[in-house]
């Protein structure tokens, strides 16, 4: 299993992921789930993946074997013209890498099943993000669901819904997105550290606001120790239902 998250404030988006694969209870690996394609000033994009890792890794090596080729017959994702076709170029290879898994091209249950959260932007438009299911058909971040989950989303989407504000800075998002990755990480084997993060800022068109988070880093021990610290507080601060 894995987890997840692409969201969006006022400034820009926000991307995290971790990084665990399993292949049974005794057999766990480190593999990285965020890729990133940016072609300065004019467009940067971000496919994070979950489910069947040899589906994923099939589906970015074409993304990015296409994307290098010049010729125009071969659908490249820095060709296309806008997000949205992004996201279906993306739902397609996806939907092609899992048809030619099995002969009989197995359904979206099945063992070769994966999806993804592909988000950026394409200059003359705004920032987005897309979640990208087995079959090939996708949502789009709305106002209404200003984030979006793959992978082992339901520990970690209560404080979402609760503490999310469009208006929050790119910090805050990080430490409310560090809080639901812990929560996913002490509720769940199949997720676990290190968190790869990125941020995009609204026309920037670049990806050099990135880091890995390692179960070291002082600051996520921080906020994982006072988060579980102050949910104590406040449970014990709740009134105490009679019966």
């Amino acid at each position: 299993m894995t987890y997840c998250v692409g969201m969006r404030i006022e400034s820009g988006l926000v991307f995290m992921s971790d990084t665990r694969t399993n292949a049974g209870v005794d057999n766990f690996s480190v593999a990285r789930k965020m890729f990133t394609w940016t072609v300065p000033g004019e467009r940067k994009l971000t496919v994070m993946t979950a489910g069947n890792l040899a589906t994923t890794q099939a589906m970015v090596s074409l993304l990015e074997e296409r994307s290098v080729q010049a010729e125009e017959r071969d659908p490249s994702i820095l060709r296309q013209p806008t997000m949205f076709q992004v996201a279906r170029l993306v739902g397609s290879t996806l939907k092609e890498v899992i048809a030619s898994s099995s002969p009989n091209g197995q359904a979206s249950e099945d063992r070769f099943s994966a999806s993804v959260i592909v988000g950026g932007q394409i200059k003359g438009g705004e920032p987005t993000i897309f979640l990208v299911y087995p079959e090939g058909n996708f949502i789009e971040i709305t106002a209404d669901t200003p984030f979006l989950q793959i992978g082992e989303t339901k520990y970690g989407k209560p404080i979402l819904v609760r503490a999310y504000d469009p208006a929050m800075s790119f910090e805050d998002a990080v430490k409310l997105l560090l809080i639901s990755f812990d929560s996913t990480v002490k509720a769940n084997l199949g997720v676990g550290l290190p968190f790869d993060v990125e941020v995009y800022e609204t026309g920037s068109f670049s990806s050099d606001r990135r880091t890995r988070v390692e179960g070291t880093d002082s600051i996520y021990q921080r906020i994982s120790e006072t988060w579980g610290d102050a949910l104590k507080d406040a449970f014990r601060k709740l009134p105490s239902y009679p019966i």
